[in-house]
């Protein structure tokens, strides 16, 4: 069990602390100079019992209020002390809001100092704690009196501890969560190299893992790990541990950084978060207010975003948006204090909801999600988002966001759910899947009733029609999910319904024989539908319909709605944006490097380029594209749906 102390300066938290240890955590000069804590102080308690308690000494003084953020950023129980004497303080009442906005439950109180007071006063402070907690989530903490040098209560004091740790049960989420470590002290050893103490905060972690340094992103192996001065092979969730590093250098690794598994890293400087004002502010929290942001051990100044004109009032709280001066290494579930600008006043807390918020959401959209993520359990945001989110559940996200295993968030899908793989994991919900399918029909249904003489509807203009959020490349998989039962058909760029398209008729056949010889001599200058009938001398509806009714056999891929290319055309123009890709060092080519290669004009190389991005064979990179299909192209072709003509 960890303890960390909290309480006014000059309470006794550190001669406490001492008398219980035999430990002092007042170690450096200033401190015994001046008789007071200014930085954390570490001791712990091996009793009788076969197991250790940690202790962490905060600083009670409120210029060093960061470094007490620091020490109960990742502790089990609190030890809240008050003197006797002085009864509740200003740093009593700010430790016990942090506390509060922590969430840290589990407490005993200490009443120091008695032997300097008399017990009608020891009654009083004693009252006066227990109203201050009333409030909190700490109320109805166990009290006790002491006198730390005299031992008056002491007894007491060691068996609420033990009796403390006894019912403690860490919740096990080792084979779920992927490693994760808050640094709050690095140090330079002779003969070991650079050493880190902490707090593994989830997951477990082992002499010789490669972990990363988070923000920085620097990769390090674990050498050696010493638990209260004892070396040990791991450090599970809930256990400080002190860690000797290879692969970095002191300098380069401070308090507020973490150490994560490598998948897990993943800075961010904007977050989503719910946020509590604490009742004793004087005014609302305003749109834009600057702060200083305190997660983890780590402080970072930040601006709270909310809608323009949006306030949180004294002890009320909202949804807000954190906008940081720099990247923070951040999970949901998180707790964050947040202070005023010159860090002299704690204005609220706040739990981290969606730690990878993006940049540009519709409202709409950020409103369902932190719906979501508002129920806290992962499992009911999974549920939540699977049946509710336009998009499909970004599983890569989900993952990051919950610092879940890929096993572990595999087990929670429902086995009636449907994964694709383009272009992230993206998982769909049976009852999504079904109004998705329903939708789509009624599109096609719609369609055919319509224009009964086109050979069908184009994919990219049925995605807009019925799941206009999600991804061309999942919507795409997802049809070819659903042309499985041949209920549907997918070929050529197009959807239709089965027996909807028209045999070739002996004119299209005819006007067919003219226009093939012509897309074979142009070769890669493709000509449009107008240019094609000039050639052909034939009208250019007709040319248009036949060359629509050709790309349904998939002998034609359509380029835009006036321009077809054959397809060993487009299949060698693939093979040219693949190969124009290689010569780049970057793997990123530019359309105009792209039309230097194939020879033909720029508006003609972008309208191909833009053709092969429906197609998934490019990517956009900027105003630039990679390639992403495969080698040799595969482009998209006719569907089973000739297969199952025959067989009917």
């Amino acid at each position: 069990m960890i303890v960390a102390t909290a309480g006014h300066v000059d309470h006794g938290k550190t001669t406490l602390v001492r008398v219980l240890t035999g430990m002092d955590c007042d170690t450096l000069p200033q401190e015994k100079a001046r008789g007071i804590s200014i930085d954390l102080g570490f001791a712990h308690w091996d009793h009788s019992l076969g197991q250790s308690i940690g202790f962490v000494d905060v600083p009670g003084h409120e210029r060093f209020i960061r470094n007490m953020l620091c020490g109960v950023c990742a502790i089990d129980h609190v030890l809240l002390v008050v003197a006797a004497d002085d009864g509740v303080m200003p740093q009593t009442r700010e430790h016990a809001s942090i506390l509060d906005l922590l969430g840290v439950s589990q407490a005993t109180v200490a009443i120091t100092k008695i032997d300097r007071c008399t017990p009608e006063r020891v009654a009083q402070v004693t009252a006066e704690v227990s109203a201050l907690l009333q409030a909190t989530c700490m109320q109805g903490a166990v009290t006790i009196a002491v006198a730390a040098l005299r031992g008056d209560g002491m007894d007491a004091l060691r068996e609420r501890l033990l009796a403390a740790q006894s019912q403690l049960a860490h919740e096990e989420l080792a084979d779920g969560q992927r490693p994760r470590y808050v640094i709050d002290r690095v140090f330079s050893k002779a003969g070991s190299g650079t050493v880190v103490t902490g707090t593994v905060i989830a997951g477990r972690i082992a002499v010789g893992d490669h972990l990363m340094v988070s923000p920085a992103g620097t990769p390090v192996r674990i050498r050696a790990m010493q638990q209260y001065g004892r070396p040990v092979d791991e450090g599970r969730r809930g256990q400080r541990c002190a860690i000797n590093l290879a692969h970095i250098e002191s300098s380069a690794i401070g308090r507020g950084d973490w150490l994560l598994a490598p998948q897990a890293h993943a800075p961010t400087d904007r977050m989503d978060v719910h946020l509590n004002v604490l009742a004793t502010e004087s005014a609302p929290l305003q749109h834009w207010t600057p702060v200083h942001l305190h997660i983890g051990s780590a402080d970072v100044s930040a601006r709270v975003a909310m809608r323009r004109g949006a306030s949180i009032a004294p002890g009320a709280s909202g949804t807000a948006q954190l906008r940081l001066a720099r990247p923070v290494s951040a999970m949901h579930g998180d707790r964050l204090i947040l202070r005023d600008q010159s860090s002299r006043r704690t204005l609220g807390g706040s739990i981290v909801l969606d730690p990878l918020a993006a940049k540009r959401r519709s409202s709409a959209e950020r409103a369902l999600t932190l719906e979501a993520l508002a129920l806290r359990d992962s499992a009911a945001v999974l549920a939540h988002l699977l049946n509710n989110s336009p998009r499909g559940l970004d599983l890569e996200w989900f993952q990051q966001v919950f610092n879940l295993t890929e096993p572990a968030v595999t087990a929670m899908l429902p086995a009636d759910a449907l994964v694709l793989a383009a272009p992230q994991r993206t998982a769909f919900s049976a009852q999504r899947l079904h109004d998705l399918r329903g939708r789509i029909m009624a599109s096609l249904h719609a369609f055919h009733r319509d224009k009964p003489g086109v050979p069908g509807l184009e994919i990219g203009a049925l995605a807009r029609e019925v799941a206009p959020m999600l991804a061309p490349a999942a919507f795409a998989l997802l049809l070819k999910h659903f042309a499985s039962d041949r209920q549907m058909v997918v070929q050529g760029g197009l959807a239709h319904l089965p027996g909807s398209e028209l045999n070739n008729s002996p004119r299209d056949m005819r006007v067919w024989q003219q226009l093939q010889p012509l897309l074979v001599q142009a070769g890669v200058q493709i000509p449009s539908a107008r240019e094609l009938a000039a050639a052909s001398d034939l009208a250019l509806p007709m040319v248009r319909d036949v060359l629509y009714r050709i790309s349904a056999s998939g002998q034609l891929v359509k380029i835009t709605p006036e321009r077809f290319g054959l397809r060993e055309t487009l299949t060698a123009l693939a093979a040219d944006a693949h190969e124009t890709a290689r010569a780049q060092a970057d793997g990123v080519f530019t359309a105009a490097q792209y039309r230097d290669r194939i020879g033909v004009g720029r508006g003609l190389a972008i309208e191909i380029l833009e053709c092969f991005d429906r197609l998934g064979l490019t990517r956009r990179v900027g105003n630039a594209r990679r390639y992403t299909g495969s080698m040799p192209p595969v482009l998209p072709g006719p569907s089973h749906h000739k297969e199952a003509q025959e067989k009917t």
